[in-house]
């Protein structure tokens, strides 16, 4: 009964698998293990995988062939702590890998990676978690997803994180978001000021640096400036400046010095803090040569506005500038002069530069072999000199006026356009622009004209009309001739604005000068000018300036184009009514007239006075057309002879020498019949007129010797019996030639008798205009004071009469009156 019973131990459970430690040395088992549902294993993993990863991105780029990004990227939301804290630090590390980030932005993972950046999570989660958006925030649409998915308000919050290693990675991922603006907005919505400030107090130069270069770009904002300010953000910076053991990092920390400068407020507060004074230092104690150069950009910052220019001069900045100069660097060079350029823009420090002798320094830094430094030394002279001839003179005593035409030849079209804006101030005054023309700057002119950079155009067409203003520049114009015109009249077709005006201006001027006004004619600049001037929106004040000086150069143009010749358009010989044009006809030169067949058309009447023994030009050209050299001779008889020497010359050194050479040739050019009758003309008007000494007669007996000419007069009811029209046909077929000299015309209707009235007043200084109208209407008016002045003393006020010519000749017509109109419809 008693017998004890043996208690037998109960046999395992069929389900429970023993624990079986496993050690592996491939990393495609681990990746694997990574798909495990037992969390250890999970642990261990991504534990092996993070230690992996570290050791390089060769082994990255493995185990994302290995396919362990896309589980990794699962685990971290794991509800696991441990599993998320090692998951992250594995994907943390790996997101260096430029082949990881573009998968885990396929993966959209940064949703998920946002969301455990929580206060609640691991201090581990948070440096890795950031450590990936650091990565990733690299590429722009991860910028906008982070962005877009609140990312920005918990790093912001992370900058006050104990840990350094999260407050690294988190100013870093800011840093990279505000390079897009509406991040740089956010920064400062979401309070990110005062944190970033904070940061500049930290042990670690990466977290200063990183802080810097985020606030750097924050501080482009307005706005953000002003809460910069509002939060002591001078206070810090300047407690920041003056610790010479961040002296590394001080570049970045003058960026945003400069930055917040722009604003007067704060200028204002960094003076009243003793900033100034510092960043003053900064520019005159010699230190790093990117700390100088910083500190120099702060001030050109600061020099924008007149209040703060102002204010620089009275802390005697110029002083300072011009030390600078002198020293080594060019980007310290650039900088100085930029600040000067800046500075100039006030009164006083333009005087200043030019007392401390900075214009010869910046002159110098014209030869500078940097092309920065050079436009930057064009741009301080060409702001110097504006509106201010004593530092254009100053210019010119360094001998800078032959640096400025070399430097037209630049390669940097910023150079050259404000050398060629210098030139422009420094071509007010006549010494200076008879020594800039001297160094050849007409034809230096000629390759900005051509230039692709629309302000360099702008400064090249205002740099040729300052010099080309009086008659000693335009002596030079011959230059433009050889080129520099055809470029010049294209810019009329510019659709920039101000290109296009400056091109009407420059052209305006060149026009002053007869023979470059025709070639600019026969370029197409009138039917340009005419086609802008028809435009509204293309039309200004310059486009119509330059149509009228062209048309004044060139009489003949006027006369056919506008149909009238005022009492100051004074013809000469040589000019001729080709009659009326049409819109959009050109009008030809009389040498190309002369080579048409006799036709059917209306005569073209021409004028000259001119003798038969004035010299003429013989021209001897190359028979390859390359070469043209000219010479003059006394008299008709003699140019004959000098010709026959030459010809015979020429025919020895042909003879002489093979057939490819080039031989000499002279050829006479057209020219105008010698009109007698005209010239008979001219000496009676002279003989006859002159002497009378009231207006009115002068005006009437002109009118009547002119009629006498031309036919006598001519009564209303029979001018078809005048038969003027058969005389000049005859006249054509006598000469041969569609062109018939004034002189010989003995049965003229109101244009001719008209035309003749015009050149014959203007040849004995009788005042004048001269009218086209319809149905070969044409006639002179004059100016005649009659009646009884409205003051006792005073001269009558001149009135407008037109003068018949054909029907009671010499009579004087009251312009408007119904015997005027009368006479210029019947």
């Amino acid at each position: 009964m008693g017998k004890k019973v043996k208690k037998e131990s109960e046999p395992p459970s069929k389900d429970v698998f023993d624990p079986l430690p496993i050690e592996s040395k491939k990393a495609a088992t681990v990746v694997l293990m990574l798909n495990s549902p037992e969390e250890e294993v999970l642990v261990k993993a991504c534990e092996a995988i993070h230690k992996f990863a570290e050791k390089g991105d060769e082994n990255r780029s493995s185990l994302l062939g290995l396919g362990a990004v896309e589980p990794l990227s699962h685990l971290i939301s794991h509800e696991d702590k441990l599993v998320r804290r090692n998951a992250f630090m594995a994907l943390g590390v790996m997101a260096a890998n430029s082949d990881v980030k573009r998968l885990l932005k396929k993966l959209d993972a940064i949703p998920s990676i946002i969301r455990k950046l929580s206060p609640e999570e691991d201090v581990v989660v948070h440096e890795f978690a950031t450590l990936c958006l650091a990565s990733l925030s690299v590429d722009f649409s991860c910028k906008v997803q982070i962005s877009d998915q609140e990312g920005l308000e918990p790093l912001i919050q992370l900058l006050s994180s104990p840990d350094p290693d999260v407050k690294k990675n988190s100013v870093e991922t800011i840093c990279n978001l505000v390079q897009d603006l509406p991040s740089r907005v956010a920064v400062r919505e979401l309070n990110g000021i005062p944190p970033l400030l904070e940061l500049l107090r930290s042990e670690f130069p990466v977290i200063q640096q990183l802080s810097l270069r985020t606030l750097v770009i924050v501080t482009t904002d307005t706005d953000t400036r002003a809460t910069f300010r509002e939060e002591q953000g001078f206070d810090r910076l300047l407690e920041f400046l003056c610790n010479k053991e961040f002296s590394d990092l001080h570049v970045e920390a003058l960026q945003v010095l400069s930055n917040c400068l722009e604003d007067r407020d704060s200028l204002q507060l960094i003076h009243e803090t003793g900033g100034l004074q510092r960043l003053l230092q900064f520019i005159t104690t010699p230190t790093l040569l990117d700390i100088q150069t910083n500190a120099v950009k702060a001030i050109s910052r600061v020099a924008q506005s007149s209040e703060n220019r102002k204010l620089l001069h009275e802390q005697d900045i110029e002083r300072s500038l011009v030390e600078l100069l002198s020293l080594e660097g060019d980007s310290l060079r650039t900088a100085t002069c930029q600040a000067v350029a800046a500075m100039s823009l006030h009164l006083a420090s333009k005087d200043a530069f030019r007392d401390l002798d900075g214009i010869r320094a910046v002159v110098q830094l014209l030869g500078s072999e940097g092309g920065e430094v050079r436009e930057a030394a064009a741009q301080a002279l060409s702001s110097l000199t504006s509106s201010n001839q004593l530092n254009s003179y100053a210019v010119y005593e360094a001998e800078g006026d032959e640096g400025l035409v070399q430097q037209l030849h630049d390669v940097i079209p910023g150079a050259v356009a404000h050398a060629a804006a210098v030139l422009t101030n420094m071509a007010e005054q006549e010494v200076l622009r008879c020594s800039i023309l001297s160094h050849g700057a007409m034809a230096a002119l000629l390759e900005p004209l051509q230039s692709a950079d629309t302000h360099t155009l702008v400064r090249a067409t205002q740099a040729l009309a300052a010099l080309a203003c009086d008659a000693e520049g335009r002596t030079w114009i011959k230059y433009l001739n050889a080129g520099g015109l055809v470029p010049l009249v294209q810019l009329l077709r510019s659709n920039h604005k101000e290109v296009r005006r400056n091109a009407c201006w420059a052209i305006s001027v060149c026009a002053n000068d007869e023979p470059t006004a025709v070639e600019m004619c026969k370029l197409g600049a009138l039917d340009l000018l005419q086609e802008i001037n028809s435009s509204a929106n293309r039309r200004n004040k310059f486009s119509e300036i330059a149509l009228q000086r062209l048309l004044d150069s060139n009489l003949s143009l006027k006369y056919s184009l506008t149909n009238t010749l005022a009492p100051t358009d004074i013809t000469v010989d040589g000019f001729y009514d080709p009659g009326q044009a049409r819109s959009g006809q050109r009008v030809l030169t009389l040498e190309d007239l002369s080579k048409q067949p006799v036709n059917q058309r209306r005569p073209v009447i021409a004028i000259n006075a001119k003798p038969l023994d004035t010299p003429l030009l013989a021209v001897c050209i190359k028979r390859t057309g390359k070469v043209a050299v000219s010479f003059t001779l006394s008299s008709c008889s003699k140019g004959k002879s000098k010709g026959r020497k030459e010809d015979e010359k020429l025919r020895d050194e042909d003879e002489s020498k093979p057939q490819q050479e080039v031989a000499m040739v002279t050829e006479k050019p057209w020219m105008l019949p010698y009109d007698a009758a005209f010239h008979a003309l001219v000496t009676e008007a002279t003989k006859t007129i002159l002497p009378l000494h009231v207006e009115s007669e002068q005006y009437s007996a002109l009118a009547r010797l002119v009629s006498e000419v031309m036919g006598g007069a001519v009564e209303v009811d029979r001018q078809h019996d005048f038969l003027w029209e058969l005389h000049l046909s005859e006249l054509r077929y006598e000469l041969q030639s569609n062109i018939i000299p004034i002189g010989q015309i003995r049965k003229g209707t109101y244009y001719h008798r008209a035309l003749l009235y015009k050149v014959l007043a203007d040849r004995i200084g009788v005042s004048c205009s001269l009218v086209r109208g319809e149905y070969n209407r044409v006639w002179n008016e004059v100016l005649l004071s009659v009646g009884t002045p409205h003051y006792p003393g005073c001269q009558p006020q001149p009135r407008a009469h037109l003068v018949d010519l054909i029907h009671q000749p010499g009579r004087l017509l009251r312009a408007n009156t119904p015997q005027a109109k009368q006479y210029q419809t019947i």
